[in-house]
């Protein structure tokens, strides 16, 4: 069968910051490519929307996938199901993705015919039953799909981490995926899940706090086949077990890879295992990525982020004598007053370290989802991007964004703009006598992308699809908010061999 798979738009802070490869959807294409299928991908990240439109009629897909890992994405997704349907009657539309598998029912109810069925969860093992089903019927028996004919068995997780390989051939203007000065940039996955439980998070509640690792020796051979010099590893936690990043060193070791490295990981991690990263700061370890969310321990707490503020700071200056670049995420509640403001600008002002601000949200598959007693002020998709307001502000919603814009100029101007790219000559000219040019467009963008008229008159756009309203208020149990359920734990030790 000919399948199409699609990813939507950029979102906002993917017009400065970052942009990285479809991974997820990249290892799909591949599953299904595996299973004897002919397999086109369109990212419209890097991509406009007429080539999508050109190559859905040059193409004619049997079959149109689409990857919602972000609530924002669904409202674009639903205009190209019923755009895919009208440009090839008798098309098959499902959508996939972290976000999507948390309100499945829902959004199949707002494609109104132009969705025929949502996969929820992994999509690696669902895919090729999925489309087997599509052709020789029975969809509704398929793991992890949810169709019209109600839900199926509940979804498989993968069996291994080592394959499929992501199909990366099929990406096109891989040269537009970066983050930060790493440009351009690959991306790589070494784990999956998180033995955590943020409440802010549904990292776990997707996986249900399983975690599994793929081999080391896999993990080098994928790597060794990436073209691009600097490489993203997009694990929810790096390094959670010492014995496996030791492993995959080992390997890097042995096969002398050297690349530019990027990851996320949490602060008592870093610090338990300080040989870890120090070991690959010798293969390129250069940034890292901490979500410390707060500043107190008030913060910390209401997040239950189980770190103290000490524990924080001691992983800064650890990181510090490792000669990694840090940056900190810090959540914005929306019940923060100028004050607040205030005292978080003379913190990032008083740390080397870049520092994020991501606006509190309540996401579906989230505890807060379900227990946050505010009353969403909005339910427009497009505004679950972390970046506006969806709750009530105990400021003003326009002083709230003049002073949320405020203080992320102050960042701004602190590691963007004219300074950093004096400091960063060298980087620069590399960059662009490569023909890259991403890292050079996120230094003056800042200002056209952010600005509190854009995110306030973000409000008053005319909504279409909205979000369904949470179906109880009190704290629902753990297993009522996976989405996997974890194996015996025979299965489970096989995966995180």
């Amino acid at each position: 069968m000919r399948l199409m798979l699609i990813h939507p738009s950029a979102l906002m802070y993917s017009e400065i910051f970052l942009r990285l490869e479809p991974l997820g959807l990249e290892r799909v294409a591949a599953a299904a490519r595996n299973a004897g299928h002919t397999v086109h991908v369109v990212d419209l990240q890097v991509l406009p929307r007429s080539v999508l439109d050109k190559e859905m009629e040059s193409f004619a897909p049997d079959v149109v996938g689409l990857s919602l890992n972000y609530l924002a994405n669904i409202p674009e997704a639903l205009e190209i199901a019923h755009a895919a349907k009208a440009a090839s009657p008798g098309c098959f539309v499902f959508f996939g993705g972290h976000s999507v598998s948390f309100i499945a029912e829902h959004v199949l109810e707002q494609g109104e015919g132009a969705v025929d069925a949502v996969v929820r969860g992994e999509g690696e093992p669902a895919v090729g039953p999925l489309l087997e089903a599509v052709r020789d019927g029975g969809v509704a028996s398929v793991p992890g799909v949810v169709s019209t004919e109600g839900r199926g068995p509940a979804p498989l997780l993968l069996d291994s981490l080592d394959e499929p390989r992501p199909a990366r051939d099929l990406m096109r203007k891989r040269n537009r995926y970066f983050i930060g000065e790493l440009d351009p940039c690959a991306s790589i996955e070494f784990t999956r899940g998180c033995p955590w439980d943020c409440s802010f998070c549904s990292a776990w509640t997707f996986y249900g706090r399983s975690y599994r690792k793929a081999s080391p020796e896999a993990a080098a051979e994928e790597l060794a086949t990436v073209r691009e010099p600097n490489v993203f590893i997009v694990d929810d936690v790096a390094f959670i077990r010492p014995e496996h990043g030791h492993g995959i060193a080992e390997e890097l070791e042995r096969r002398d890879i050297r690349k530019r490295y990027y990851l996320e990981t949490r602060s008592d991690v870093l610090l338990r295992q300080p040989d870890v990263f120090e070991r690959w700061t010798k293969l390129g370890l250069r940034y890292m990525f901490l979500g410390m969310e707060a500043i107190d321990r008030e913060g910390l707490d209401l997040y239950r982020k189980r770190v103290s503020p000490d524990d924080n700071f001691r992983a800064l200056e650890a990181a510090r004598k490792m000669g990694i670049t840090v940056a900190i995420n810090l959540i914005v509640d929306p019940a923060w007053d100028e004050e607040r403001f205030r005292v978080v600008r003379e913190f990032a002002l008083s740390v080397p370290e870049i520092v994020h601000l991501t606006v509190m949200t309540p996401y579906p598959g989230t505890e807060v989802w379900h227990t946050d007693a505010r009353r969403l002020t909005t339910r427009d998709y497009r505004l679950f991007d972390i970046q506006h307001a969806v709750v009530p502000t105990t400021l003003p919603l326009d002083a709230f964004y003049r002073e949320l814009v405020r203080t992320q100029e102050v960042i701004n101007r602190k590691h963007l703009g004219l300074s950093t790219a004096f400091r960063a000559l060298g980087i620069l000219g590399r960059n662009l006598a490569h023909g890259q040019t991403n890292f050079a467009r996120m230094l003056w963008k800042f200002g056209r992308v952010y600005n509190p008229e854009r995110q306030l008159a973000d409000h008053a756009r005319r909504v279409e699809y909205e979000l369904p309203l949470p179906q109880r208020r009190e704290a629902p149990g753990r297993q009522d908010l996976y989405i996997h359920t974890r194996p015996p734990s025979g299965r489970a030790r096989n995966r995180a061999r």
